[in-house]
């Protein structure tokens, strides 16, 4: 795996390095050595899957309230999307600053998230399917959000969003 700091302090893009024959490829997509070595601690308690029809499909932008934090590794196992992770860990350097990457199935490329962070995504093609692998279990009482277009984040996303949850267009904006 490579695996390369985004321009906020903790968010890693992971990239495989695939070996390629008449087969096909193989890869490594998780391997908790190597991200001991880049920094990050890091043990599946859960994985999740999300399953997207429609292009334009907007999920996010979604946190954990604190103890419950969540580190995620996002991978779009089907397709493509444009995948966010906001900072909303008061008193940091990149306090409401994000990162951002295209992860999709044909590059197998991953995104490290970790705790104090919303993440949010919005679908580029039809037919997607997105791979969370969850360092902690989800605590629905614990779930928060903020709005996918709020100006304190000034997210460029590429799209509009085509279709969402009604809870996901609901969600207040952050209090700065």
């Amino acid at each position: 795996m490579i695996i390369s700091a985004t321009k906020i302090d903790g968010v890693f893009h992971l990239e495989v390095e695939p070996a390629a024959d008449e087969r096909g490829q193989f890869a490594r997509t998780f391997c908790v050595d190597e991200l001991s070595d880049a920094g990050i601690d890091f043990n599946i308690l859960q994985t999740n899957i999300s399953t997207n029809t429609i292009a334009g499909t907007l999920r996010g932008m979604h946190y954990q309230r604190d103890p419950h934090g969540e580190q995620k590794i996002v991978r779009c196992s089907r397709g493509s999307i444009f995948d966010v992770a906001v900072d909303v860990r008061p008193g940091s350097d990149t306090y409401l600053q994000w990162a951002s990457e295209i992860l999709s199935s044909e590059r197998m490329n991953a995104l490290y998230i970790p705790t104090g962070f919303a993440h949010g995504f919005i679908t580029l093609t039809d037919d997607c399917e997105i791979t969370y692998l969850m360092a902690r279990p989800y605590v629905a009482d614990a779930g928060a959000g903020f709005r996918w277009d709020d100006p304190a984040f000034a997210i460029k996303w590429p799209r509009v969003p085509a279709i969402m949850s009604e809870r996901d267009a609901n969600w207040p904006e952050i209090k700065p």
